[in-house]
């Protein structure tokens, strides 16, 4: 699925390509994606005649702000947007597409069928689910030490379990948490509320210096993740845990072990990252 260096790098790239353009049309092949309004005709009249003025994120969600509405949209595990000329024929995998007024049209492809899309009146979007239950964004103020500690403080769940929380913190997913964890050398499994404050305080700085950097690389290609424009991410050539199984760490040179955490797989590094210091992790 991907995270919010690659949800933050679609985002980019579709500004540069669809900010400013006029819907004409709107063409839903699968109406099971539409989840506000229920009704599809619903949703295809309002888009009508609203022109793209900015392109937002919220965590892993996108946030298409038009005249009048902003449409939300999540990716979920292989959803793309891809602009096209007129005269292309789309794919069976295409689902929704928006046809500008200037004979281009934006396609939303998605394998899996998963993708979401929920349409609000322009200022109410926050109010009501996909995103009003969603933490603070990591770049921001209201992800602080302070914030952190306190929600942590209140919680028996594995560390690895309640960052992939989005009510926590917004945009993690399983890459990003199993590499900020090794970077601040904290074991997946260690229960939240047992972090010390030394500990927070590189977690924070973790997470935040590894999005930063995945976000300037790109996001990372896992799978079939590509930007808008086919291009892939570059960031997993830097990863130092998530998929490397076996491998030796590039820190100590222990291999990199692989186990099911909170029912999902965790990379980490048995020497680097312990549950009790000095104690190799049980793996």
């Amino acid at each position: 699925m991907p995270e919010l260096p690659e949800v933050e790098t679609v985002r980019r790239t579709l500004m540069q390509l669809v900010k400013g353009k006029t819907f004409a049309e709107i063409e839903v092949r699968w109406p099971k994606m539409i989840k506000r309004p229920d009704d599809v005709l619903q949703f295809q009249d309002a888009l009508k005649g609203q022109t793209i003025q900015e392109i937002g994120r919220r965590g892993k969600f996108l946030m298409f702000s038009l005249d009048h509405y902003v449409l939300v949209s999540h990716l979920r595990m292989e959803g793309k947007y891809s602009l096209y000329d007129s005269g292309e024929e789309p794919g069976k995998h295409t689902h929704v597409i928006f046809h500008f007024t200037d004979g281009t049209h934006l396609r939303y492809d998605d394998v899996r069928k998963f993708g979401t899309m929920h349409l609000f009146e322009k200022g109410t979007e926050q109010q009501d689910l996909p995103l009003s239950q969603l933490g603070p964004e990591p770049f921001t103020e209201d992800f602080s030490e302070e914030y952190l500690a306190g929600r942590l403080s209140r919680t028996n769940r594995m560390i690895k379990v309640a960052l992939l929380d989005q009510r926590l913190v917004t945009g993690l997913g399983n890459i990003y948490v199993d590499e900020a964890l090794f970077r601040a050398r904290i074991h997946p499994e260690k229960p939240a509320k047992e972090l010390s404050i030394e500990e927070i305080q590189q977690l924070r700085s973790s997470i935040i210096e590894t999005l930063n950097e995945a976000v300037e690389q790109g996001g990372s290609t896992i799978r079939s993740y590509l930007n808008s424009q086919g291009e892939i991410g570059m960031f997993q050539l830097k990863l130092f845990v998530y998929g490397k199984k076996n491998e030796p760490c590039k820190i100590c040179g222990t291999p990199i072990a692989k186990k099911v955490t909170g029912g999902r797989g965790t990379h980490f590094c048995p020497h680097c990252q312990t549950l009790t210091p000095g104690i190799s992790a049980d793996v």
